[in-house]
């Protein structure tokens, strides 16, 4: 087997750590590029998404901390629309600063728990 890269080996650890403790929550995973973020809303029991938003197509598109917290607010927006308020929130492999953490923050103040 080939040896894991460090972003891997943190995302595995991560994920794993989410698991023993979510219970039934539904996952608040980020993904982010260069260029975009990424967040969706996941229910692993159903193994389904329940809400998601990104930068793709937004005016304030970009890889910058004011285009993540935007992401947060509409992640919110669209996971009270869907009658979600608790997450569990799974950064990934990504540390928590920067624009992950901007998208934190602004789902919070949107009203999702976590």
């Amino acid at each position: 087997m080939a040896k894991l890269s460090l972003f891997e080996r943190r995302r595995r650890r991560v994920r794993t750590a989410l698991r023993a403790r979510s219970g039934d929550k539904p996952r608040l995973s980020v993904h982010r590029t260069g260029r975009h973020i990424y967040a969706q809303i996941i229910n692993d029991a159903e193994g389904r998404t329940v809400a998601s938003a990104s930068t793709l197509g937004a005016k304030n598109s970009g890889a910058n901390v004011d285009a993540a917290s935007q992401v947060g607010k509409d992640i919110a927006a669209a996971a009270k629309k869907a009658g979600v308020t608790n997450v569990v929130f799974d950064r990934g492999g990504f540390l928590f600063h920067g624009r992950v953490k901007a998208l934190a923050d602004a789902a919070r103040e949107g009203g999702l728990e976590f």
